[in-house]
């Protein structure tokens, strides 16, 4: 399978296999959810623009024709892409595991929520969105033979309390998994990227790559990438309002992506 970064087309277009997986931009907070936070509303919407990946959507391409999955509600909320069992989740430990209980720099967040309350979280907004991706991942697989999932991403240029404030902060960070994106693969994304003039880092800060569950670590035609750019590229942080060069940012995003998997 070749993937051939040096194409000189400036087709935004990504391909049918491509799903175009959007985990963290939204910003709803299911009203029946708000009883949970033990933290007062100011605070709450603090954590969460410090933690959406605004205008992600718009950024990798609303106008595409490949399938698009994109989480209901906020990460603060449940975080999609969190291992349903914190015993496998590393972020779980700091209280950020799929349904967060502590803030970005280590405050209580919620109550202390019950069994069924956490299953209700799970079964309206968790397992909806896996369902979601499953079934496009497959309708990929089984129409192109392969299938892509483009995790989109954004992250602040000044770490979290909770990053590594020693990991460097590119423009764009490719984010891989040993088994679902091949060597070519990666090597296209960092090229085409770099050929639109950014500082790239592969798993720095952020690491790895989204397949669905029962895909992982089985099925080598379901690949997987990464993408997360750094916001002030495309916004500016205090506001949260898109940058005046918003459209062109998305543009290039979008072409580098595109051109990645051209070939």
């Amino acid at each position: 399978m070749a993937f051939e970064s040096n194409s000189s087309s400036l087709s935004t277009a990504l391909p049918p296999w491509v799903v175009l997986h959007l985990p963290h931009d939204s910003t709803v907070l299911p009203d029946w959810t708000r009883e949970q936070f033990a933290v007062d509303r100011a605070t709450l919407e603090r954590e969460v623009a410090l933690l959406t990946d605004h205008h992600t959507a718009r950024l990798f391409g609303t106008g595409q024709s490949c399938p698009r999955v994109r989480a209901e509600a906020s990460r603060v909320v449940v975080d999609v892409e969190r291992f349903v069992d914190d015993a496998r989740e590393p972020m779980a430990e700091r209280g950020l595991g799929v349904i967060y209980r502590r803030t970005s720099d280590g405050r209580a967040l919620r109550h202390p929520i019950d069994e069924r309350a956490r299953a209700r979280l799970l079964d309206e907004l968790y397992w909806p969105h896996h369902e979601r991706l499953e079934a496009a991942v497959e309708r990929a697989l089984a129409t192109h033979g392969r299938c892509l999932v483009l995790d989109g991403h954004s992250f602040p240029k000044v770490p979290l309390p909770f990053e590594d404030s020693r990991a460097k902060r590119p423009d764009i960070c490719i984010g891989t998994d040993e088994f679902h994106t091949p060597i070519a693969l990666r090597e296209s994304f960092v090229a085409s990227f770099e050929a639109e003039g950014w500082s790239i880092e592969v798993d720095t800060p952020f690491s790895g790559a989204l397949v669905p569950r029962s895909r992982y670590r089985r099925d080598r035609r379901a690949l997987a990438v990464m993408v997360e750019v750094q916001r002030a590229l495309y916004m500016d942080e205090a506001t949260l309002e898109p940058r005046e060069d918003f459209d062109e940012v998305a543009r290039r995003v979008q072409r580098a992506c595109a051109r990645a998997l051209r070939g």
